[in-house]
């Protein structure tokens, strides 16, 4: 990666029982998820990037300084745009004027966004005439997305911004995230705690953990990595991106291509034959056997070799890394299992996993 397509951010600074040290090197385009337990630094860190946290430290965006040891760019001439938890739309103003409040901060010249794709985008068309106070919190969360948009930023930063919704909001709101990740050419930085959300939407993740970096990279091989430092978790797993190649309207299944393998999925309504997903593999729905047996409930069999493994954290468990192909995948057993079947690296054995857990 050159300094004309990523995102440089060094800072360095202490507060009282927390300091944060960080260097990175981010790609400048997709979405870059920030990944940790409350506390560890990921606001902290926004902020510094954003300029809003003073930090000694330098930050470069696409080339573009926005900090240096010797100058720190003021907020208001960074071209970013800042989504935090809380939407904090203009109360008074209808949706319409709330977009046009950014819309129109920027010259016509220098808008990347349209006022009309960044309604659709978001799925707003209906709802441009409401008031603030009569949208639902993924309404108004969708809203304050929009607006940020609508300023044309080189920069996208969102600070959990699904953290204050409940589930049914949650849920409403992350096929719209999808979309811009497939739509938007703008970097986006996500702070969240959720694998859940980082799972479906980020491309690069970064691990922190009480203000230092204990992990980093291409998501799909960090999510899978054995030595990935929030594997006790029980939402610990990987990654896998392929096609819908075949759907069973009887059984309501989905079949899942993937570069290692295929996999039968619950079917949710939206999907359609050809569609590219990401389906999450829990390290706990993965069990182990050392030769193919159709005779059982579990749907899916697919063959892997045995890359790595290691003791897990907790006592007597232990987690395995496989390659089914080249696609890493994770199983969590008990010690016992690992040491009766006898597994090692190299080995070839069956993986099977309940299509019951599986949802692209």
């Amino acid at each position: 990666m050159t300094a004309s397509n990523t995102i440089r951010a060094r800072f360095q600074c202490t507060f009282p029982g927390f300091g944060l040290d960080v260097d990175l090197t981010l790609p400048g385009t997709g979405i870059t998820g920030l990944f940790g337990h409350s506390g560890c630094g990921k606001t902290t860190l926004l902020r510094c990037m954003a300029g809003l946290q003073s930090a000694p430290g330098t930050m470069t965006v696409l080339g573009e300084p926005w900090q240096t040891e010797t100058f720190i760019r003021p907020v208001h001439k960074r071209p970013l745009a800042y989504v935090f938890q809380e939407t904090h739309l203009f109360p008074h103003l209808n949706v319409r004027k709330n977009l046009e409040f950014g819309y129109r901060r920027i010259p016509a010249g220098d808008r990347q966004i349209g006022f009309d794709d960044a309604v659709r985008w978001l799925g707003l068309e209906s709802h441009l005439d409401r008031m603030p106070v009569g949208l639902s919190g993924g309404e108004r969360q969708r809203v304050a997305i929009a607006r940020a948009l609508l300023t044309s930023p080189r920069l996208l930063l969102m600070d959990e911004p699904l953290s204050a919704l409940d589930l049914n909001s949650k849920q409403e709101i992350l096929p719209y995230l999808e979309r811009l990740h497939d739509t938007l050419a703008i970097p986006i930085i996500y702070v969240s705690h959720s694998t859940e959300e980082v799972a479906r939407l980020a491309d690069h993740i970064v691990m922190l953990e009480e203000g230092r970096v204990v992990a980093q990279g291409p998501l799909r091989d960090t999510l899978a990595g054995i030595d990935n430092p929030f594997r006790v978790q029980d939402d610990a797993g990987a990654l896998l991106e392929g096609q819908i190649i075949d759907l069973d309207d009887h059984w309501h299944l989905a079949l899942f291509r993937f570069d290692g393998g295929q996999l039968w999925l619950r079917c949710d309504h939206r999907l359609k034959t050809g569609d590219q997903v990401r389906v999450r593999v829990l390290a706990r729905d993965v069990s182990l056997a050392l030769t193919e047996n159709p005779d059982q409930s579990i749907q899916n069999l697919v063959p892997a070799v045995i890359d790595q493994i290691d003791p897990d954290v907790a006592p007597g468990i232990s987690l395995v890394r496989l390659l089914a192909g080249p696609t890493p995948l994770l199983s969590r057993l008990t010690s016992r299992a690992v040491a009766q079947l006898g597994l090692a690296p190299g080995m070839n054995v069956w993986m099977q996993i309940r299509s019951v857990a599986l949802i692209a």
